[in-house]
């Protein structure tokens, strides 16, 4: 008789970059309730704070650490750091990200580097400390990647942000290519457009309903909305999934412009 497949993660340990808030602390949430111990790393350290008391309150283990991926030594640190306080690291959800949103000929120099170093270098630092730390344990694992549905189709005011997406979206393939040799799968997942404390006053201006009305489902994304794909990703039901980017934006990616 066929089986369900598992999406339980008992056993695992993960690290979640980014995770101080939005979906990046809604995803460590989410792995902590399915049964993994969770790494919650950030600049903003006293956000972690908060968050962690949530995870215990509800039952997890979890471990809130300071990380700034654009420096390798801090990245180097957080990971060392996971697995001596939480156990075999084996999980990597590589969602920090900033995004600077103003007309093209506004944005400096300083911007680009602000945002390209975060959501591409960054994302690039830490999944090869990672891959590097589980190649040398001869440990499998995964990578999971936090792209966009902006890395897949265009948008105006963030053109760094864009790029950097669809460079993470293009890295995600050669990392899955490079790993699979090792038993890490690398995957991506591209949100569409989720609901969040930084946005959501601006979908409620006349500009933020006009963008709602494009998406064919014609609603803003939740949070949950994107748990079904994480925990595909990142249990044993994925177990022969890699090099996919699976976007979860209400339509939005195959919609007309």
């Amino acid at each position: 008789m066929t089986q369900l497949p598992s999406f339980d993660l008992t056993g695992e340990v993960a690290l979640v970059t980014g995770a101080s808030s939005g979906i990046g602390r809604h995803f460590a949430e989410l792995l902590a309730v399915a049964g993994a111990k969770v790494a919650l790393a950030a600049r903003r350290v006293d956000r972690l704070a908060e968050a962690a008391r949530e995870i215990e309150t509800a039952g997890g283990e979890c471990l809130p650490m300071a990380c700034d991926v654009t420096r390798s030594d801090s990245v180097v640190a957080a990971v060392a750091k996971t697995e001596a306080e939480l156990g075999p690291l084996t999980i990597l959800v590589n969602n920090a990200g900033v995004v600077v949103s103003k007309p093209l000929f506004e944005h400096t120099e300083t911007d680009w580097d602000y945002v390209v170093d975060t959501n591409l270098k960054g994302a690039w630092l830490v999944a090869r400390e990672f891959a590097h730390h589980l190649v040398g344990l001869k440990r499998p694992g995964r990578i999971i990647n936090i792209t966009s549905v902006l890395g897949l189709r265009t948008i105006g005011r963030v053109p760094a942000y864009c790029a950097a997406k669809a460079g993470l979206t293009h890295l995600t393939h050669v990392l899955a290519m490079e790993l699979a040799r090792y038993g890490i799968l690398v995957n991506a997942l591209a949100p569409g457009y989720v609901e969040t404390d930084f946005n959501r006053a601006f979908f409620q201006t006349e500009a933020g309903k006009a963008l709602i009305s494009r998406i064919p489902l014609k609603r803003l994304g939740q949070a949950n909305d994107l748990d079904g794909a994480m925990l595909l990703l990142a249990s044993p039901a994925g177990a022969y999934l890699t090099g996919a980017v699976i976007a979860v934006d209400g339509g939005h990616g195959v919609a007309a412009i």
